[in-house]
């Protein structure tokens, strides 16, 4: 695949799963209405402002590394040639998960909309599922050893504190 065609297909991923999941869902359950402020809320909606924006940013830089380093996209229909290890993703194997959950709940503080956190909480089950049971054996089929010596040494959902460092570099599937 192209990068051009990744960057493509990346881009219309992009509105379609985490636009739905974090936009078009929020935007439903909530209508974007505040509720009325109670006590001690503007540190809740600062913090959520704070969750927003590092998940939104958490999750372009994610969808970029995609296509610049994997060469793909994160949609399971058009994969990536190389497997993605750089970036956030030497902290964390699931930085986009954990960035659309962290959207929904900054939408949830910001708003007063606790019903949103059920929904956040809803989507990292989801998500969670989806990685234990299709990606985690479909990236260790697709990418063998370097799959399994990344997943040993990078948690699935607590960041590192220390970016993992491997020894070599990931396995391209073109080669095998």
């Amino acid at each position: 695949m192209h990068r051009t065609t990744a960057a493509a297909g990346s881009s219309v991923f992009f509105l379609l799963a985490p636009g739905f999941v974090a936009g078009l869902v929020p935007w439903w359950l909530t209508d974007w209405q505040l509720r009325q402020p109670w006590p001690y809320s503007l540190p809740f909606r600062c913090a959520g402002a704070v969750l927003l924006a590092a998940g939104a940013a958490v999750l372009v830089n994610a969808f970029v590394r995609f296509v610049a380093e994997g060469i793909g996209t994160p949609a399971p229909v058009a994969p990536t040639e190389r497997l993605v290890i750089g970036g956030l993703y030497r902290h964390v194997r699931n930085p986009m998960y954990l960035a659309v959950v962290a959207v929904i709940a900054g939408q949830a503080l910001i708003l007063g909309q606790f019903r949103l956190l059920a929904y956040a909480v809803a989507v990292w089950l989801t998500c969670a599922a989806f990685a234990r049971w299709y990606e985690e054996p479909a990236l260790a089929r697709r990418f063998g050893t370097a799959y399994a010596a990344y997943r040993r040494a990078v948690p699935a959902w607590w960041p590192r504190l220390r970016p993992w460092l491997p020894d070599a570099p990931p396995a391209d599937v073109s080669s095998r």
